[in-house]
């Protein structure tokens, strides 16, 4: 069997930046190829595309195979060695930087579940292939291209380890279900959105979605909605005085000013217009 081996290195790099793909090859290695035991000052995840070995960490040992991502973190001694028989082929990046570790925890990723299964139509190892590609073409936007797949790769990975760590039963279910719901009118609150729409956009019943919310929350999805809608347009009251009171409602995705008005004083006991004066003069109150 050849032995091949190819690794391309980011034309960019910056000491201090939050994320940051350092290089990524592929090779088809040796039989008995061996890497370590060694410890690594970034992060480095291998795809095998075919072949086995053993990947060892400092608590146990893996035999993996085609199809198996194992991702090593920086500081852990670890080792890897290929099959005499049938040798790894596979794909590696190497990543680093301040967000590095956050990201990776988000994925489900940890020194004790280092260890990946991917699908048949996994998009890690063409994602791999892109890394080492743009590095090649040696340009200034290889940097934040590079970044593009690595965000695919960990978005891959997040979906199948979190889904094996999740705790079964209608409990926990529930409160991703409202956590959903409030950073989808955290995103939306600007545009006039309702309740139906955000249910369609989760594919849940207007009903039970009302229901769960208000078993988490102690308040409706429509009072929530609203009072975020009125705290954001307090803000906008205070900070942009040339905005009328039509486009500060506007602006928090309500198209009937009247309206807005009409709630804005059922929340702040007072009219945006009030509201506006008395902040200039005494600074803001918190909406209860």
């Amino acid at each position: 069997m050849e032995h091949t081996y190819s690794v391309g290195s980011n034309p960019v790099y910056y000491d201090k930046q939050n994320l940051h793909v350092l290089f990524a090859g592929e090779s088809q290695t040796l039989p008995v190829h061996q890497a370590g035991p060694k410890i690594y000052d970034y992060y480095l995840l291998h795809f095998i595309e075919s072949g086995s070995g053993i990947f060892r960490t400092e608590q146990r040992k893996y035999e993996l195979g085609a199809g198996d991502c194992f991702l090593i973190h920086p500081g852990q001694l670890v080792s890897y060695i290929s099959d005499k028989k049938e040798p790894w082929r596979y794909r590696w990046a190497a990543f680093t930087g301040s967000d590095a570790d956050n990201l990776v925890l988000q994925t489900g990723f940890t020194p004790k579940k280092p260890v990946l299964t991917t699908a048949e139509n996994s998009i890690i190892p063409g994602a791999l292939f892109g890394m080492m590609q743009t590095f090649y073409a040696h340009k200034e936007s290889s940097d934040l291209t590079s970044l593009g797949y690595l965000y695919l790769i960990v978005g891959e990975a997040a979906e199948h380890l979190s889904s094996l760590s999740r705790l079964p039963g209608a409990e926990s279910q529930v409160k991703r279900t409202v956590k959903q719901m409030v950073h989808y009118m955290a995103a939306q609150y600007a545009h006039p959105v309702s309740i139906e729409q955000m249910c369609g956009s989760l594919g849940y019943n207007r009903a039970y979605l009302s229901r769960i919310f208000k078993q988490e929350t102690g308040i409706s999805p429509v009072t929530y909605l609203l009072k975020l809608r009125i705290e954001k347009s307090r803000q906008l009251l205070r900070e942009r005085p040339e905005l009328s009171v039509e486009q500060v409602a506007a602006s928090v995705g309500l198209t009937d000013a009247l309206y807005f008005s009409r709630q804005f004083k059922r929340f702040c006991d007072q009219t945006p217009t009030a509201y506006r004066i008395t902040t200039a003069r005494h600074g803001d109150k918190t909406v209860q």
